[in-house]
């Protein structure tokens, strides 16, 4: 039993240390391009840069958003078609976290820069395709139409 105890141990104080590593990734990038971000109570880092009207997005909503993902390193993951939005119910767990909790910060015509740490993207292993394991991502996001549930 004493090893399950060690073991515990180790793996968390491993997660502990990717957690560290990837907040001095995110505030390395964020320095170097001196964006002035928030951060929330998850590890989300976000930044409003345009200021739409309205409501706030809140969970059960169905939003519309046009965005593009990036790696840390400028190479671009994933766009939206520039026409056609991409929808979604926010509590559904379609999208990563990281992405459904930034867009709850929104409000329609809002365009937000969101730096995704993995533990609320891809995680682990990554999405198998184009992103690669524990990935930290650049979301930049456009709020456009949001539908509440009667």
């Amino acid at each position: 039993m004493q090893t399950i105890g060690m073991m515990d141990d180790t793996l968390l104080n491993y997660n502990q240390q990717v957690v560290q590593n990837e907040r001095q990734a995110i505030e390395d990038f964020i320095m170097r391009y001196q964006w002035k971000m928030k951060t929330t109570s998850t590890g989300l880092w976000y930044m409003i840069y345009k200021n739409g009207k309205g409501p706030s997005a809140k969970k059960g909503d169905i939003v519309s958003i046009f965005y593009s993902v990036h790696l840390l390193n400028g190479d671009l993951v994933f766009k939206t078609d520039s026409v056609i939005p991409f929808k979604f119910e926010i509590g559904k767990g379609k999208v990563p976290n990281g992405l459904e909790e930034g867009v709850m910060l929104m409000k329609p015509g809002d365009k937000a820069k969101l730096i995704v740490p993995s533990h609320l993207a891809f995680g682990l292993v990554g999405d198998m395709d184009k992103i690669p394991n524990r990935a930290i991502l650049l979301y930049d996001v456009e709020m456009g139409q949001q539908n509440r549930p009667k």
